[in-house]
């Protein structure tokens, strides 16, 4: 299942519209502090519980929250940092029939619910609010934010002042690009979202379980797809990258290389020759540990075939106005974006999108918050994956496995997009000792 993200304003443009469809503001709140509630029950059971509200609609959420908790057993204390600034708000407070405490001298509970600030919020908070709540955040066995924790910012990730780290995050309508982006993704724990009616674009979306293409009874080894990859002066990347090319499913790989390479699995053709026009090539695969050699990235070049550029292969481009006409998906991690596409500004979902209309071609822009990007502006956002994919290799197997998707017959953005999920998938398969050889030999539990 595909969950949408929206940033602040198309946040604010589609509760907009669900307004302008009937529902209205009161609705909305009641329905966002109702599931923030049922989150916390079902995470955890009748516990002393402290709501932090804020002025804004974030607060207005805590106090629905607090009306819920509180009939079903929960006891609830409640904090403000401030009274009610809007109506809605007000609303919301004026029906929680309880006492609301000063934020600044309030004690911590074994539950804290941050309802301070949520989306849009574009400054950092005062220092004293900002280590008053990492302070009872900190002291409390389970920490929730609502929507997003206090100090973040929801379209690009970053920690305006000190966050500390959550249990739970709930949020409401559609995820927003924080909870997939670092820094603020390391502090959120569990990302929960929270259908309340709102209708959301899918353009910007979580990465999901990807639908792979079903294999023809009658099919043969190259209609599943053959991954032409090309080898340069280190030949254990792209052993790497063949090896999980094959394991992710493509019926034939084959590389062309001017020596032997040890460790491939036999089924692996290797040869010496590279005939970029054989018609049966369904991807090929250029740049893992390919060095210094730009004729082999000219080589690859010359087909017509699809194909995916890693590592050094990227460095050698040149321009990314060379890749206009080629049906490409490039992979850069951060210094490798930085060479390529020199300083493109903006949060990391807009760098990826500028680069992929730039070059015209799907970008896999890696990291821990790893994004896939289309020309068209279609943008993936990686689900958390584990830390130990940061490891010498593993962005050679995911070349691989995105060359595998395509000559199965993927579109490129698609393929790009089910490599990546599966990818971290094979990564919890593996376990924290893993190595890259282990994570290739974990692509078939993460098939299966």
């Amino acid at each position: 299942m595909v969950r949408p993200i929206l940033s602040a304003a198309d946040m604010r443009e589609a509760e907009a519209l669900a307004i302008a469809a009937g529902t209205t503001e009161t609705e909305l709140m009641e329905r966002a502090g109702r599931a923030l509630a049922e989150a916390v029950r079902l995470y955890i059971g009748p516990r002393p519980t402290l709501i932090l509200c804020g002025p804004g609609n974030n607060g207005g959420d805590g106090y629905i929250a607090a009306r819920h908790l509180q009939d079903a057993g929960y006891p609830v204390r409640v904090a403000a940092l401030a009274d009610p600034a809007q109506d809605t708000a007000k609303w919301a407070r004026g029906r929680w029939n309880g006492a609301v405490e000063p934020f600044e001298n309030c004690e911590a509970a074994p539950i804290v619910i941050d309802c301070l600030f949520g989306t849009g919020l574009s400054r950092g908070l005062e220092t004293f609010v900002a280590k008053r709540l990492q302070s009872l955040v900190d002291r409390a066995l389970i920490a929730v934010a609502c929507d997003l924790p206090s100090g973040v910012a929801s379209d690009d990730g970053a920690l305006l002042s000190q966050v500390g780290t959550y249990d739970l995050t709930l949020t409401f309508g559609a995820l927003k690009p924080a909870h997939r982006l670092m820094p603020a993704m390391g502090r959120m724990g569990r990302v929960v979202l929270a259908d309340i009616g709102i209708e959301a674009s899918n353009r910007w979306f979580e990465i999901g379980r990807p639908k792979l293409p079903p294999l023809d009874p009658a099919g043969h080894k190259y209609n599943r797809g053959l991954v032409h990859c090309l080898a340069g002066e280190m030949p254990g990347a792209i052993a790497l990258a063949a090896s999980a090319a094959a394991r992710a499913g493509a019926g034939y790989v084959r590389v062309s290389t001017s020596r032997t390479i040890d460790g491939l699995p036999s089924s692996v053709v290797q040869t010496g020759g590279a005939d970029m026009k054989d018609e049966h090539i369904g991807c090929i695969l250029v740049g893992p540990g390919l060095g210094d050699v730009p004729q082999v990235l000219t080589l690859a070049l010359t087909s017509t075939a699809p194909k995916v550029i890693d590592a050094d292969g990227i460095g050698l481009i040149g321009e990314p106005e060379r890749m206009h006409g080629q049906d490409a998906i490039l992979t850069p991690h951060d210094g490798e974006f930085a060479k390529l596409f020199g300083g493109i500004e903006g949060s990391k979902p807009e760098r990826a999108l500028e680069a992929a209309k730039k070059s015209q071609s799907v970008i896999v822009y890696k990291g821990p918050d790893t994004l896939v990007a289309a020309p068209d502006g279609r943008l993936g956002f990686a689900p958390p994956a584990p830390a130990w994919l940061a490891s010498a290799g593993t962005g050679d197997v995911l070349a691989g496995m995105i060359a595998a998707m395509r000559a199965r017959g993927m579109d490129s953005f698609e393929a790009a997009c089910a490599a990546v999920w599966l990818h971290g998938r094979a990564a919890e398969a593996a376990g924290p000792a893993m190595i890259a050889d282990d994570l290739v030999e974990a692509i078939p539990q993460a098939l299966s």
